[in-house]
């Protein structure tokens, strides 16, 4: 879609997934504007619509961040957009099968997301949803199966994009998770998530030493949430987790450094933990029983006298 000389507005609390490529094109001459979001990780939209200008080609943006767990207000976003003429692109990677997302109000112009978060499918599959006159050129150029007497790219969708065989064997498994999900109702995966976010929020509140960062509204966040353990590093306090109380949590950057510059818990990151629609409330029970006594340990031995003393 971007070519040398278009601009593009993004924000702070990307993943690498978008920031990369986006650092990549902009040696090849493309313009970048980063919108920095607020110490909750949520980014303003009129500060988003501000950054457009005359060149504006696309507006990047996650739909909720994989550290903080804010949800943004893509809403006003993309129609702010819109109304300007400019294409939006949503990375749904941890809304899409957890919160529920409406296309046909969301006038978004593409919409990605793996299929191994939400969508509780396999790794190494995915979608990007492609609005009906939304022109993109292929970056993988092949077989496509179809027009086979013709040896150049076909223009038709989805063609134009799948060259290749696909990973017909997790596209199967995608296709089960996705019938799962829509049996089971996204809104009722977000109620119950929203329900042990509450929980979570609430016990890890009450632990001394305990910093939470994010949004405390479970409404405003996805079912994502970062925090840290007073005077101890990330990794540490996940090995803890991990090795004594069989929990199993995510240490470090997580592939949004910007996101922990712009919460100020770079370079060291924070400890995520996802409750998903399989998760128990006797587990986050466990897990909140589980934090304290960690925490409770560390504080203890800070305040321990030095050997010899």
């Amino acid at each position: 879609m971007l070519k040398a000389g278009d601009h593009v507005v993004t924000t702070s609390v990307e993943h690498n997934s978008v920031m990369r490529p986006l650092r990549r094109m902009e040696d090849g001459g493309v313009s970048v504007t980063v919108v920095p979001a607020g110490k909750d990780g949520v980014v303003d939209a009129g500060d988003v619509a501000a950054a457009i200008r005359k060149a504006t080609r696309l507006v990047a943006v996650v739909h909720a961040s994989n550290v903080s767990g804010a949800i943004q207000p893509v809403g006003e976003i993309v129609r702010a957009a819109r109304r300007r003429g400019v294409a939006t692109l949503v990375d749904a990677a941890q809304t899409a099968g957890a919160v529920p997302i409406d296309l046909g109000a969301l006038p978004v112009d593409l919409l990605a997301a793996p299929g191994h978060k939400g969508l509780l499918g396999p790794q190494g599959t995915g979608f990007l949803y492609v609005r009906e006159g939304v022109t993109l050129s292929p970056l993988i150029e092949g077989g496509t199966g179809t027009r086979s007497e013709n040896d150049r790219q076909p223009d038709f969708f989805p063609d134009a994009l799948e060259s290749g065989t696909r990973n017909s064997v997790g596209l199967a498994g995608l296709a089960v998770s996705l019938a799962w999900l829509l049996r089971k109702g996204v809104k009722t995966v977000r109620e119950k998530e929203t329900t042990l976010l509450s929980e979570l929020l609430a016990g890890m509140g009450k632990i001394p030493g305990v910093a939470l960062f994010g949004p405390l509204d479970p409404a405003r966040r996805a079912s994502v949430l970062s925090f840290l353990v007073e005077g101890m590093d990330p990794a540490e306090t996940g090995r803890l987790l991990e090795k004594r109380f069989g929990i199993l949590v995510r240490a470090g950057l997580h592939c949004s450094p910007n996101s922990h510059r712009t919460l100020g818990t770079f370079p060291e990151g924070t400890v995520r933990v996802s409750p998903g629609p399989f998760t128990t409330r006797k587990e986050v029970a466990f897990f909140l029983s589980a934090l304290r006594r960690i925490s409770f340990s560390r504080r203890r031995d800070r305040r321990a006298p030095p050997p010899g003393v």
